[in-house]
């Protein structure tokens, strides 16, 4: 099969795809040795079998600028399985986020093929067919790729066209394309790529108590971020994650207190880097402890825990009524914050998710809804007044 090389035939291919209602895309990358991906083919198939292309990004001239405007073509419909990734490196080289979009993952979700379904069960099931895997795992920045490689990435997006006409008629079938619609807008949000190195402590803040600590973590982080940003290295190459929780804690302001950190390889006090954590720490250090945003603890303690318990159970009668995922309904988070607070604000409480299950989780935390068990399955009920 050929490998498209050049700019002009990806331009002629993205034109014919340009003519089709949708095109199935996905992506191969590595990352391992990188901050951002690095994009080493791209695939991309229509409805009609001789409409397959695979497309080397590595080739020597090669534009993506055709590829871009087919991915912001508003009459072509971008279908992606687990597109998070995808949209990820298109974001990163392009400024864009493809739109419309369809991903197959959660469009199974809705349509009740259970959480984080995986493609190759949605091939086994949809397309009749199977996926072999023994190149998932292979170079792909290396040249030439084998013909065993470029089969293996052309049946991801063909065998994609069956599973989405698939779950398109079921969507259509049981009146779900709007649920789809909503997870499709945070997919579609420029915002959801955008790696802002402000944010980077709170992935790390759930073991710190004291806003000290938080703030020296707040500033640590963010130059970590930035730096492996600048420099296109994974951030636990300028540092692991549990030296940035060391220095939040002990938030060291000599060159001789970093030192003693076990968390921190030897000698990297003395270094340019070194002097540049100290200034972050400082920084951290002069924040007002007032103003320092802390992280949210975990819920469902006091007398919110049987009420989760609850609310679990009611979580998976309703998935299983609706056919439904449990987790495009609501997660344990949620979960623990409707416990708390008939009020809160979280997506389980809005929209589509509100009607078929934040209503029963209000009713059943006052007392108007019961559970009950019935052949095993467990059923619901409303409670009359007494």
């Amino acid at each position: 099969m050929d490998l498209i090389t050049s700019t002009d035939a990806l331009s002629a291919a993205c034109s014919r795809l340009a003519a089709h209602p949708f095109v199935t895309v996905d992506t191969e990358f590595l990352r391992e040795t990188t901050y951002y991906p690095k994009l080493c083919l791209i695939q991309m198939a229509g409805p009609e079998p001789a409409d397959a292309y695979l497309i080397d990004p590595l080739a020597e001239g090669m534009s993506l600028e055709p590829f871009m405007a087919l991915m912001a073509d508003p009459n072509v419909v971008k279908v992606f399985h687990s597109a998070r990734q995808d949209l990820e490196i298109i974001w990163n080289l392009g400024g864009i986020v493809p739109t419309p979009l369809f991903d197959t993952q959660v469009a199974a979700m809705v349509c009740g093929y259970g959480d984080s379904v995986s493609y190759e069960q949605l091939v086994n099931d949809l397309a009749k067919a199977k996926v072999d895997k023994s190149s998932r795992f292979t170079d792909w920045s290396r040249r030439p790729l084998t013909d065993a490689q470029l089969t293996y990435a052309l049946s991801d997006v063909t065998h994609l066209v069956q599973v989405y006409e698939a779950l398109m008629a079921q969507l259509e079938e049981n009146g779900r394309l709007s649920w789809l619609a909503e997870e499709m807008a945070i997919l579609s949000a420029p915002e959801t790529y955008q790696a802002d190195p402000t944010n980077a402590w709170k992935r790390l803040a759930g073991r710190l108590r004291k806003a000290r600590e938080v703030a020296v973590l707040m500033e640590v982080a963010a130059w970590r971020e930035r730096e492996a940003q600048n420099r296109d290295v994974p951030r636990g190459r300028i540092l692991k994650d549990d030296a940035v929780i060391d220095l939040a804690i002990s938030a060291p302001r000599s060159i001789e207190a970093l030192g003693r950190l076990r968390s921190i390889p030897n000698g990297f006090e003395r270094s340019r880097t070194g002097a540049d954590i100290l200034e972050a720490v400082e920084r951290g250090l002069a924040r007002d402890p007032a103003t320092v945003p802390m992280p949210e603890r975990n819920r469902g303690h006091g007398n919110t825990g049987s009420t989760v318990d609850l609310l679990k159970v009611l979580l998976k009668a309703v998935a299983e009524k609706e056919g439904v995922a449990p987790k495009i309904i609501a997660t344990v988070e949620e979960l623990e914050a409707i416990a708390e607070s008939d009020a809160a604000d979280v997506p389980s409480m809005h929209g589509w998710r509100r009607e078929i299950f934040g209503e029963k989780a209000l009713a059943l935390k006052n007392g108007t809804l019961g559970l009950v068990l019935e052949r095993g399955r467990v059923k619901l009920r409303a409670v009359s007044a007494a």
